[in-house]
């Protein structure tokens, strides 16, 4: 931090570099991305300089650079530049209407389908044709609080490091690998070649998720596969999976959203990976 210096504002050219990050275009071509507020910054810290994902740099307003000097102080020891920056400056750089005060620069993250499954992972998620980053945020977030070794953001779902998904994830995005791109169908057959039981969660599939689970059905290396909010899994799609899972309904719902069935079926599987 510079003492006593005027904050930088959104014509600074570092902001100004900075806030062209909001575009996926420029992320894309940059491979880097903005991961807002403190439990982001505190996970892209976490993982030390020249990491993918570490923080390359970091913006915040006066207030809230001194309401987290450890974060201020554990950024400068590990010789990420922290800047001090206007509200004006910060709310470009947010892309939100509640700004948290804090953004850090991040290099991307993602790995390739082949190193994740070279890992033998036990329990994976993928987000298939997912177009809501706060939808995908909270799969992400909640796939991280389950255990799962990844997930995949299939080429038609939204981009993981879009600034509203980056927020949901509350700091999940630097946790599981985080695979980025490629055909779902494709992604199915991988997983499924490298041994993975791929089940489709689907509110009208022919298996029922208590069942299979008692039948031990979730026991092994496991991927869900997770449609769209409104459409759900292509029916093309949903046939490539080992089976089509639904969630049994008690009371008279029509039906769940997606960040509650993923909640559901990720936990499921993860409880039936710990049994003793």
């Amino acid at each position: 931090m510079r003492p006593g210096a005027d904050p930088f504002t959104e014509r600074t050219p570092r902001v100004a570099a900075a806030r062209r990050l909001t575009r996926r275009s420029r992320r894309d071509g940059e491979r880097r991305f903005l991961a807002e507020g403190p439990q982001a910054v505190r996970e892209a810290l976490a993982l030390g300089p020249g990491r993918p994902g570490s923080a390359e740099a970091l913006f915040g307003t006066g207030e809230a650079l001194t309401r987290h000097a450890d974060l201020a102080d554990l950024a400068s020891a590990l010789g990420v530049e922290v800047s001090v920056v206007t509200e004006s400056a910060m709310a470009g750089l947010s892309e939100t209407v509640s700004p948290q005060g804090i953004v850090a620069v991040c290099s991307f993250l993602d790995v390739p389908l082949a190193s994740v499954l070279a890992t033998a992972p036990r329990l994976v998620a993928v987000l298939a044709e997912i177009r809501d980053p706060g939808n995908a945020g909270t799969v992400l977030r909640t796939a991280d609080a389950a255990g799962a070794d990844a997930v995949v953001f299939s080429d038609a779902s939204v981009d993981p490091y879009n600034g509203k998904c980056v927020r949901a994830t509350a700091g999940s995005l630097f946790h599981p690998a985080i695979v980025r791109g490629g055909p779902a169908a494709e992604v199915v057959a991988e997983l499924s070649g490298a041994g993975l039981t791929v089940l489709a969660a689907d509110g009208h599939g022919e298996r029922d998720l208590d069942e299979l689970d008692s039948a031990g059905g979730l026991d092994g290396p496991t991927a869900w596969l997770f449609g769209n909010e409104a459409r759900g899994l292509p029916a093309a799609l949903a046939s490539l999976a080992t089976a089509r899972v639904r969630i049994p309904i008690h009371g008279r719902a029509e039906s769940l959203n997606l960040a509650a069935a993923a909640a559901i079926t990720l936990y499921a599987t993860a409880r039936a990976h710990h049994r003793p």
